[in-house]
């Protein structure tokens, strides 16, 4: 079974912001992972957030996406 994380820069990212508001549109559940206290991720994600993550298969879905191409990556994991 497919968990999801959506990979974010803290508050204040608008763009993180609509992010989560086109997966609550689509009715993903996810957990929201806030990169900045995290060395590791701030590497790896920094300057590509928002990014959609399916664990445990590690596809991605990064920014800039829609409620369209959130149904497509949804499709992919089936």
């Amino acid at each position: 079974m497919s968990h999801y994380l959506l990979f974010v820069r803290g508050e204040g990212c608008e763009l993180c912001e609509e992010a989560d508001r086109i997966l609550r549109e689509v009715g993903l559940p996810f957990e929201a992972v806030d990169i900045t206290p995290h060395v590791s991720l701030e590497r790896e994600y920094g300057s590509r957030t928002p990014v959609l993550r399916e664990e445990p298969s590690g596809r991605e879905l990064a920014w800039p996406f829609d409620a369209w191409a959130v149904r497509r990556f949804l499709e992919g994991s089936a």
